[in-house]
């Protein structure tokens, strides 16, 4: 009788180390698919769009309104994101192909680009502007060629009206190589996001000038996603953006850089 309930015991006592065993190994695998379900985002931008994203030369790092929007949206989430400033046109191509989740680069909502992409709420307005050497006119530009960047605003709304000014155009794929050639000639004049191109000819980086009296073609800049993709992404930035209006976080980023 002594034996078979020392055995009992010891098949007792086996079958709790071997329950109390599992229990542990079952809470250490949850913790761990917690951990490695974090997501973290990939967030794209453009590389040349002062001041809303550029490369400051002294940090080695991209700085600007977006790159400082992001950051408090992303504070304000409480997400994680990685940044890749590889340029306007490359961010769109990663969205699209899925490589990025989303992107912020002084992005131009309208009625086109929603066919692709869904949109947050605008953070920034803004139109173009035409800007060339100074003493330039709109009637000079008939027969020459003006700078647009691809995949922009400013490039639909050169297209839309180059019949009426009679002017041809060259396709650029960052601003930099818009301002260059029509700093040495090569191009007439450039079209381009008011808020940039004042930027860069007030830090004068740039020797332009501004042609129209106002900005025309007015819309609201918006972080963007793939169309039907990373919902829950674009909720978390509008929840961020509306928090950072009402605490006028935005209203310090954006006059930092004189807005």
């Amino acid at each position: 009788m002594k034996k078979v309930l020392a055995l009992t015991l010891a098949i007792v006592m086996v079958v709790s180390i071997a329950m109390f065993a599992g229990c542990n190994s079952s809470s250490t695998n949850s913790a761990a698919d917690t951990k490695d379900d974090a997501k973290t985002y990939v967030i794209y931008s453009d590389n040349a769009f002062a001041p809303f994203e550029y490369l400051d030369t002294k940090t080695k790092e991209y700085v600007g309104v977006d790159m400082d929007i992001m950051a408090a949206v992303a504070k304000d989430q409480g997400f994680e994101y990685e940044m890749h400033n590889e340029g306007f046109d490359a961010a769109m191509g990663a969205v699209q192909s899925g490589q990025a989740d989303a992107m912020i680069a002084g992005m131009t909502i309208n009625d086109e680009r929603k066919k692709t992409f869904d949109f947050s709420e605008a953070y920034f307005d803004d139109g173009q502007v035409i800007a060339a050497k100074k003493g330039t006119k709109m009637s000079d530009l008939k027969g020459k060629t003006v700078a647009v960047k691809n995949g922009t605003a400013g490039k639909d709304y050169a297209e839309s009206v180059k019949d009426k000014y009679g002017y041809k155009i060259n396709y650029y794929k960052d601003s930099p190589s818009m301002y260059q050639a029509v700093k040495t000639g090569v191009d007439a004049a450039c079209f381009e996001d008011f808020s940039v191109i004042a930027y860069s000819i007030k830090t004068g980086e740039v020797k332009l000038e501004i042609l129209n009296d106002k900005p025309f073609n007015v819309k609201g800049y918006g972080f963007a996603v793939k169309k039907g993709k990373n919902a829950e992404l674009l909720e978390k930035f509008d929840a961020g953006l509306k928090n950072i209006k009402k605490s006028g976080e935005l209203k310090k980023i954006l006059a930092k850089y004189g807005y």
